[in-house]
């Protein structure tokens, strides 16, 4: 299963504003991604009400996973490798936009 890491670098993590920018940008890769903390259970990081819930704080250090059994057909892996490396530097960005 395709993984990256990333912390997030907004100031007020991923409340609101920086959350739904990055539940769009996931919602538009197609994807089936999940985030979560070390050592918690992952949540659907296309679902807005699970990412605000999950308090993603400013510093926190995320796991970006894609599910491959759920891919649509014709993603390639370079493709969803090429996805979550930008969602992880969406995350990364001292804003969201």
């Amino acid at each position: 299963m395709p993984e990256h890491k990333a912390t997030v670098a907004a100031e007020i993590g991923l409340h609101a504003r920086a959350a739904a920018v990055f539940v769009r940008a996931v919602t538009a890769t197609g994807l089936p991604v999940t985030i979560r903390k070390p050592g918690h259970p992952a949540v659907d990081a296309r679902s807005l009400l699970e990412v605000m819930t999950e308090d993603f704080a400013h510093g926190c250090e995320v796991l970006l996973n894609v599910t491959t059994e759920a891919v649509p057909a014709g993603k390639t892996p370079g493709e969803i490798d090429d996805a979550l490396a930008a969602l992880a530097a969406l995350l990364e960005a001292p804003e969201a936009r």
